[in-house]
């Protein structure tokens, strides 16, 4: 099993979280592909984008469902900084994840993170488990409260 795997599953556990880690049969690096593989709504895929915040030179993750973009300005303001692109490098050297796994937890290092108000409809949502075949599913809840995120608005 992969290290990624691992620390997602690490994660879950320390924090009381009992999800099993499912490899699927195809790609689950869009939303799209998970929700097919899930056999979801497209807005119980929690979406990991990742920006660059500007002043801090350090990631910020904005988890978002499934159906909803990322308004640029708005993560922006929420984030209290400019935002760009964080490549890949930084993803991987920040989370220890590659994008297109990059799940909300299991992070190398402390991230800060938002939370799509949307989610939190859902008795149940499905995350990247750290590889673009690997989900989990969790309540909104205890996604929210694992990963440490803030409630906020930032999608167009």
């Amino acid at each position: 099993m992969s290290k990624s795997i691992d620390r997602v599953k690490t994660a879950l556990e320390a924090a009381g979280i009992t999800a099993e880690v499912l490899e699927m049969g195809a790609e689950t690096r869009t939303a799209e592909q998970a929700a097919a593989a899930a056999g979801c709504a497209l807005d119980q895929i929690v979406k990991s984008i990742i920006f660059r915040g500007e002043t801090s030179g350090h990631v910020i993750l904005f988890l978002t469902a499934g159906g909803n973009r990322v308004d640029p300005a708005r993560a922006s303001a929420v984030a209290g900084q400019p935002l760009g692109k964080a490549d890949a490098n930084l993803v991987r050297a920040e989370t220890g994840f590659a994008i297109g796994g990059v799940a909300p937890v299991g992070h190398l290092t402390r991230i800060r993170a938002f939370l799509d108000p949307r989610l939190m409809e859902f008795d149940q949502v499905w995350a990247a488990a750290g590889t673009p075949r690997h989900i989990f599913a969790i309540s909104p809840a205890d996604l929210l409260r694992i990963t440490g995120a803030e409630l906020a608005e930032f999608t167009a």
